[in-house]
């Protein structure tokens, strides 16, 4: 568990330094190359799919054992070699810094008032589109990614870090990387992109709903609504088309006492989504401040409780 601690610490010192060569980068090339691949001779939506199947299974397993006999390469050169490669693995795995980094580019915008700057720092991280956003969509944009990505970013790479250590974290990345780059529903990617949606899907269900929890633990700490945090999980995770997202966004929702969720555009088409939370309050960009401190104290409570966790199992089975 050191191991992990150090590259918590790292990510929240460090962030994501462009310069870093960051393993995410080369599994996405990997992912473009096979698309463009298989796409000369792909036509059908059934050989599109059995392609989509192929690719999720080869991106994830090839990662996890790359990852694997690397540690087991650095093991064999010396034992500090391994200490430092398996740090640095888990480091690349956490996003706590760089979601901060990447949504305070957006308030910084806001708070100096310029709309044109700040669509474009946001579509940087947004799947939406960004061209048309006001300050109000813009700030629900970010506070939604924010919250959407505590749970991808933070506490599954965490949990699949304590289950599995650095080749399952970074096997879960490579899931969670497929899912950003082909896991579309559109014309392009419904067929290719199917089964790395629905495998995402599976890896989030878990960690996705402990984000939540601790999301009402840290709003509890945090001296905002903890009670409707759990309440508006309760009544609202269910509105959102992933059926893990709605989880952490509804209990950030309850607990900063806003309304996120509701229409966006995507692809010049706009996608109706139901609304979570009740509107006690309207967003301000102030609440990208709010959302970011969220994630940070569940950070902190997923590493807090998930070493309790490994603690007692581990002297169960002794």
């Amino acid at each position: 568990m050191i191991h992990i601690y150090a590259a918590y610490l790292m990510d929240v010192v460090f962030g994501d330094p462009h310069w870093f060569p960051h393993p995410v980068r080369m599994i996405g090339k990997y992912i473009m190359a096979f698309e463009a691949y298989i796409r000369r001779f792909a036509r059908s939506a059934k050989a599109l799919k059995i392609s989509g199947i192929f690719l999720t299974l080869t991106t994830v397993i090839f990662t996890f054992f790359i990852a694997y006999f690397i540690l087991l390469g650095a093991k064999a050169i010396h034992i500090w070699l391994y200490h430092v490669v398996n740090i640095l693995i888990m480091y690349t795995c956490i996003a706590t810094k760089s979601l901060k980094d990447e949504s305070m580019k957006v308030y910084k915008e806001l708070k100096s008032e310029d709309i044109q700057n700040a669509r474009k720092m946001l579509s940087y991280i947004v799947g939406r589109d960004t061209a048309c956003l006001d300050e109000s969509e813009i700030t629900r944009a970010a506070v939604e990614t924010v919250a959407e990505n505590t749970s991808d970013g933070v506490v599954a790479p965490l949990f699949y870090m304590f289950i599995g250590g650095a080749p399952l974290a970074l096997a879960y990345k490579a899931a969670n990387t497929l899912d950003s780059m082909v896991g579309y529903k559109n014309e392009r990617f419904i067929d290719f992109g199917w089964a790395s949606a629905k495998f995402d899907d599976l890896v989030n269900y878990i960690p996705a709903r402990l984000t939540a929890l601790f999301m009402i633990i840290a709003a509890m700490f945090l001296r905002l609504d903890y009670k409707e945090s759990f309440r508006i999980m309760i009544r609202d995770r269910k509105n959102h088309s992933s059926p893990n997202c709605g989880y952490p966004e509804a209990a950030a929702a309850g607990a900063m006492s806003v309304v996120l969720g509701g229409t966006n555009m995507y692809f010049g088409k706009p996608v109706v989504k139901p609304t979570m939370g009740d509107p006690k309050r309207l967003l301000n960009k102030d609440d990208i401040i709010l959302v970011n401190k969220l994630m940070y104290a569940v950070s902190l409570i997923t590493i807090i409780i998930l070493s309790m966790v490994m603690l007692v199992v581990g002297g169960y089975i002794r």
